[in-house]
């Protein structure tokens, strides 16, 4: 594929990523989600190569050495999790664009890595307040580990300004169209 396109997006926990991401993709067929490598443990019903590729920590550092991701972190002690570099290959040898769903840091890596080809889109709740209030209503989270939430997505709010694109997910109709345009001008497809 000639015009090797990668599409990344980001957001705090209760922006709304995951349901604008399986809009996006359902509306632009041009697009594939693009797998994450992880050394954390495979959770109920997950399934190698088709939510993550599970790597123990030691393949996962000699992938390191092997210069295999695009991008990669620790995000907790022990726990890594990248871009493999054979995954955008095997979704461009498609013809198809990556959609790289991501957390920041991994976006702005992907971004400086790519400057050219990389479409950086960060989401973004209304407010702090209604971030909050979605968190609360997923009935998942601890006052303890909703304040971890809400706290790390202030951080992450402070990044949004190096993003390319930043939309509000206020009203979901708007801010997937608002999303696929925009995927769409880039890609041109």
């Amino acid at each position: 594929m000639e015009n090797r396109k990668i599409i990344v997006i980001t957001a705090p926990s209760g922006s709304g990523k995951t349901t604008l991401v399986k809009r996006l993709l359902a509306a632009c067929p041009h697009l594939a989600f693009s797998i994450s490598a992880c050394t954390r443990k495979p959770r109920a019903g997950e399934v190698h190569a088709r939510d993550y590729y599970f790597y123990e920590e030691a393949e996962f550092k000699q992938l390191i050495e092997e210069d295999a991701f695009v991008e990669w972190e620790m995000v907790y002690t022990g726990k890594y999790y990248g871009t493999l570099r054979s995954e955008m290959e095997r979704i461009w040898n498609e013809g198809k664009c990556p959609l790289v769903d991501i957390d920041v840091q991994g976006a702005l890596a992907i971004r400086d890595k790519f400057p050219a080809e990389a479409l950086t889109i960060f989401i973004e709740a209304p407010s702090i307040e209604v971030l909050r209030e979605r968190l609360k209503l997923r009935g998942t989270e601890t006052d303890h580990s909703l304040e971890e939430r809400v706290n790390k997505a202030v951080v992450e709010l402070s990044f949004a300004p190096q993003f390319d694109r930043i939309i509000i997910n206020e009203d979901l109709e708007k801010a997937t169209a608002e999303l696929t345009h925009v995927v769409e001008k880039f890609t041109g497809c």
